[in-house]
């Protein structure tokens, strides 16, 4: 208590100095108001923003006179002399050819601008949100330097950069207003969902790259600050109205819809209320990915078929054991039994995602905040926040899943001034009527005939053909069409998409949670989370020295469906500290920053994360500004890495905390009579330890089937025993150097990355014998009482199990980019920019080929844009283009190429002075063609779109 006690002294320490208020406006050489022209008083980190008349308020410690410096992007900065302390102050900014003086935060977690910034970061502010030629600000994103999207449906796009793009990435962090917005069961963001309205943002900062040494484990391969706007600066009813329609070639033309409006207002100095309300509903891109998941060129025709897109496929059973069994019950069945040998696996008939969902993607966002400031200015605040998140969206990872109706909420109460802020917030989330549609389609199969008389009627009926006992001519001798009757017989009378006993099916399944009868996802999961920080800059002169920390609490309660908590939820914690010195030398051209950051996680040992970085500002202006940079950087393993136990069909995901190894238990079929025999009963129970203890690699496995017909002996010896350890913390050296400067009006932005990954974690597939020691190159030769030779048998009879874990690989993964920015002012008013960035990725796939790293990033990705705000009165533009390359996506849904892409969104608007508005029109990938950031996603099309925006 003491020690709390010490704390709030320190925090409340510099607010108990006189305050000095300045006000005034800010306009253009056309005496037009600036918005979110940025106010700072030198010698004081003091500071504030314009707000949409143009007007501020700066409340200071200092007396004057005084000095306050304005800057806005696009302007030229300018310092005014402030004589006296009720001093009403009118500044007027000229154009300015450079966006780097705009100030920043999320850096340092102090302002200063972007210019001496100490890692690259990029910013969109309030005029880059008007201009942005996309249809929401959040997908504009994707048009800054080093932003990867990538787009799992309509409503759900994950932000990525430095390579390892995910849709579930836990290693980039978001923040709303300080909070982090990730989803409590799955650890990552689920887009802007939970997130800000558009008409409520004030800036975003994107920090690429490691970022642990400020931020914590998730901020690993970088982070996005959003932040919304005060209700103390920003006041009124603002509020947009978007109309317009979707286009691609599977879902062919649909309307969307989208509406926000805010509502702010300060009754006095002391406080301040806002409320957001946004909604969106459309159609969302249709996933229509027919290509078998394993084997390239492979149709439908193909008796083992497994489309992409495709569910209750994935269901297959060898024919050949199909037939022994019912030789087995039938003796008359036996003279038939030859002609399914080397006949393979068949797979049940399945049903296409279209017919599995009906689309509709929505998003509705409400949110309130209350504002205090007892002292009647910025140097305490106290701040009360809600927000609420319910929609529809398609998610991607080891399946496809619809999140149906699925709600999230926080809230989140601050206590922050001048130099400090405290936090606390709590997020919770109900998965609602979501589903997965894997097992949709298994059971609503199901429901109408059974796994095993299915595959009994279609063996049957093939083995009939094939010997010429059906009479229809081509079928005697010939398996391509025996097999093609086989299906139609099995498939008498399944349940037809559009039929009311399909939706009578289908409603069933998807509102059972059971995995065995149905697909529904239950989620009451929850986090608490608390975080502080202190600026001792007032009371420490030689250095700028802040500490902080923060911990969090994870409340898993997916009630057994995701996560092994069927009996009780599942309880875990992790915190951290830090502190970072900054300070400048030779005459404030130099400046170091230092920091060193402390976490630790309930089941593994704390980790240490420094950071130091270099800014040298040279020329006769300070204008060309040299930047380095080393940090190690980490990320604790996921909830998912730790405590998933997931039955997804085919294989079943298995995270690695010891006690999470105990708790997974499955029981399964064991089939042959030899097998039952060796398993000790008609059923076997695999438990997490069997997975990780037990296991074969997957692609020894492999090569072990292909030879194993023709020479079993030979295809034991390839067999390799999976030696899985328990996943840990993987760890990062990030090393960094840029250049950014203004050279004849042309903004440079230059950086190079070289980042060694340690431990890095990743998901590697295993085959799990029901019986038998799993051992490398096991001999056929030693016996059937040999251990290793029975867990051949069981290979080789289909008495096994496919788990995917969560480990790390040995190897050390390498990556590295580069990254050039140009912006300028050309024919007057016209701004243009283009950016180019490189990723390499570097691991020895040889040395370890069960191991999938996921690095989906291309190696080359080019930007532009073009814009004139002012072609001619009130009237403006804004064009973009942005191209990537062909390359590699590995995820545990499916692997394979993504398609190279060039897409272009452009937009004109129209300002109605008068009426405070804005009408724009706009189009995103205008005339390119359909393109793909997922592979197993929709193939995004095009949409078009007309807004009108008032915002006083």
């Amino acid at each position: 208590m003491r020690n709390y006690l010490l704390i709030l002294s320190l925090f409340f320490c510099s607010i108990i100095f006189a305050q000095n208020t300045i006000t005034g406006s800010v306009t253009n050489i056309n005496n037009q108001p600036i918005l979110g022209a940025n106010i700072q008083v030198i010698g004081d980190k003091a500071g504030t923003v314009t707000d949409g008349d143009g007007k501020f308020t700066l409340n200071t410690s200092k007396n004057a006179p005084l000095t306050i410096e304005v800057t806005s992007v696009g302007y030229e900065s300018k310092r005014v002399s402030v004589t006296s302390n009720i001093q009403n102050v009118s500044v007027k900014l000229t154009n300015e050819e450079t966006q780097l003086s705009e100030v920043v935060v999320s850096a340092s977690r102090t302002p200063e601008r972007i210019l001496v910034s100490p890692v690259t970061i990029e910013r969109m502010g309030i005029k880059e949100i008007k201009k942005t030629a996309s249809p929401s600000f959040y997908d504009g994103l994707e048009n800054l330097k080093e932003v990867q999207m990538n787009t799992s449906s309509l409503t759900f796009k994950s932000i990525n950069t430095r390579g390892f793009a995910t849709v579930a990435n836990t290693r980039f962090l978001q923040l709303v207003d300080g909070a982090d917005n990730s989803s409590p069961l799955l650890n990552f963001v689920l887009g802007n969902l939970v997130g800000v309205s558009e008409i409520d943002v004030q800036s975003v900062e994107l920090l690429p790259g490691a970022s642990s040494a400020l931020y914590g484990a998730n901020a690993f391969n970088g982070i996005l600050f959003m932040n919304s706007k005060s209700p103390f600066t920003y006041q009124g009813i603002s509020t947009y109205l978007k109309y317009g329609e979707t286009s691609q070639k599977a879902a062919g033309t649909n309307e969307f819809h989208d509406f926000g409006i805010r509502m702010a207002h300060a009754f006095n100095k002391y406080f301040a209320a806002k409320a957001n309300f946004t909604y969106l509903n459309g159609t969302d891109w249709f996933a229509t990915n027919y290509d078998d998941k394993t084997r390239p060129g492979v149709t439908r025709s193909d008796k083992n078929y497994d489309g992409i897109n495709v569910y209750g496929d994935e269901v297959s059973a060898n024919i050949y054991n199909i037939g022994q069994k019912i030789a087995a019950a039938n003796p008359a069945f036996a003279p038939l039994l030859p002609t399914l040998a080397n006949q393979g696996n068949v797979s049940r008939t399945g049903y296409n995602e279209t017919d599995l969902t009906n689309n509709k993607a929505s998003n509705t966002k409400i949110d309130f905040s209350l504002h205090f400031r007892p002292l009647g200015n910025e140097n305490l605040e106290i701040i009360w926040q809600s927000k609420f998140g319910y929609g529809n969206a398609v998610y991607q990872g080891g399946n496809r899943y619809y999140l149906n109706n699925f709600f999230m909420q926080q809230h989140k109460l601050e206590i922050k001034g001048k130099n400090f802020f405290v936090r606390g917030y709590t997020t919770t989330e109900d998965g609602g009527k979501s589903y997965d549609m894997q097992f949709t389609g298994w059971n609503v199969n199901r429901k109408w005939k059974s796994d095993s008389d299915w595959f009994t009627q279609y063996a049957v009926a093939y083995a009939k053909a094939v010997a010429g006992l059906v009479p229809i001519s081509g079928l005697a001798g010939n398996s391509t069409a025996s097999n093609a009757f086989a299906r139609s017989v099995a498939d008498t009378g399944r349940l037809v998409p559009g039929t009311a006993a399909f939706q009578n099916a289908f409603n069933q399944v998807i509102a059972d949670p059971s995995i065995l009868t149905g697909s529904k996802l239950v989620d009451n999961s929850k986090i608490y989370h608390s975080d502080a920080n202190y600026n001792f800059k007032d009371i420490i002169k030689f250095a700028e020295i802040q500490v902080g920390g923060s911990y969090r609490e994870y409340q898993l309660n997916s009630h057994g469906r995701i996560y092994t908590d069927a009996i009780s939820p599942i309880n875990y914690n992790e915190y951290g500290a830090y502190t970072q010195l900054q300070k400048k030398f030779i005459n404030d051209r130099l400046k170091f920053t230092g920091s060193l950051r402390y976490d630790k996680s309930k089941n593994f040992a704390g980790s240490y994360s420094p950071r130091i970085s270099f800014v040298y500002s040279g020329g006769e202006n300070k204008q060309h500004n040299y930047r380095g940079s080393f940090q190690t950087g980490f990320r604790n393993p996921s909830t998912q890495d730790q405590y998933i136990g997931f039955n997804v069909g085919p294989a079943a995901l298995i995270g690695s905390a010891p006690d999470n190894l105990i708790r997974f238990s499955e029981t399964l079929p064991v089939a042959t009579a030899i097998g039952q025999v060796l398993a000790g009963g008609a059923t076997k129970v695999l438990k997490g330890l069997n997975a990780y203890n037990n296991s074969y690699t997957a692609s020894s496995v492999g090569g072990f089937s292909v030879l194993a017909g023709a020479n079993p002996v030979a295809a034991a010896l390839l067999l390799r025993k999976a030696n899985v350890s328990l996943v840990k913390p993987e760890e990062v050296k990030a090393f960094e150097l840029g250049y950014r400067s203004q050279i004849r009006n042309v903004n440079i932005d230059i950086n190079g990355y070289y980042n060694v990954y340690n431990n890095f974690i990743g998901n590697l597939n295993v085959i799990t014998p029901y019986y038998g020691t799993a051992q490398d190159s096991p001999n056929l030769l030693a016996g059937p009482a040999d251990a290793g030779g029975q867990s051949v048998h069981a290979l080789a009879n289909g008495n096994y199990r496919v788990y995917q874990l969560y480990t790390n690989t040995d190897l050390e993964i390498k990556s590295l980019g580069a990254g050039i920015g140009l912006s300028k002012k050309i024919f007057g008013n016209y701004e243009f920019g283009i950016n180019y960035n490189y990723s390499q990725f570097n691991f020895d796939q040889a040395k370890d080929p069960s191991f999938e790293a996921g690095f989906n990033t291309p190696k080359h990705r080019v930007k532009a844009s073009i814009g004139n705000e002012k072609l001619f009165d009130n009237f403006g533009f804004n064009a973009s283009v942005r191209w990537n390359n062909e390359y590699l996506w590995q995820s545990t849904f499916a692997d394979g190429l993504i398609a190279s892409a060039t897409v272009i969104d452009a937009q004109i608007n129209y300002s109605l002075p008068k009426l405070k508005s804005v009408i724009k029109l706009g189009a995103a990938n205008l005339g390119g063609k359909e393109y793909t950031q997922v592979l197993g996603a929709g193939a995004i099309g095009h949409q078009y779109f007309v807004s009108w925006t008032i915002n006083p």
